[in-house]
């Protein structure tokens, strides 16, 4: 690997970092409400929701999803990670989106949960 090449992988992965670390600083003041964690592949969307003490509440992936584009699948993972929270009864939530820049199938995603009945 060239010398330029890795520099430019290692400043993805520190633009990465300090945007992760920027988020985490944001949602911990919030910590009275569970938050949404995304994670996110080149071809997959996973959305769980936890609670203060790190038990999962809620999941969902797309990994079940056979139809549509990464977008309408990232935005059906949204709405069944929704609906099984607001069967555990939540409403209210905080968006954790994990460093990820907030465009894309985690905007679609986000639009998910809203339809589904989310809150935040």
């Amino acid at each position: 690997m060239s010398k330029k090449l890795r520099n430019k992988s290692l400043d993805k992965a520190n633009r990465l970092a300090r945007r992760k670390h920027r988020v985490n600083t944001v949602v911990s003041k919030s910590a009275a409400f569970p938050r949404l964690i995304i994670n996110r592949s080149n071809s997959h969307m996973q959305a769980q929701i936890m609670d203060t003490d790190g038990k999962v509440l809620a999941f969902a992936s797309s990994l079940k999803i056979k139809k549509g584009t990464k977008s309408e699948k990232a935005f059906a993972v949204g709405e069944e990670v929704a609906k099984s929270a607001v069967k555990a009864g939540l409403d209210k939530i905080v968006f954790d989106r994990n460093g990820y820049l907030y465009h894309g199938r985690v905007k679609q995603l986000a639009d998910g949960a809203r339809a589904g009945g989310l809150e935040f």
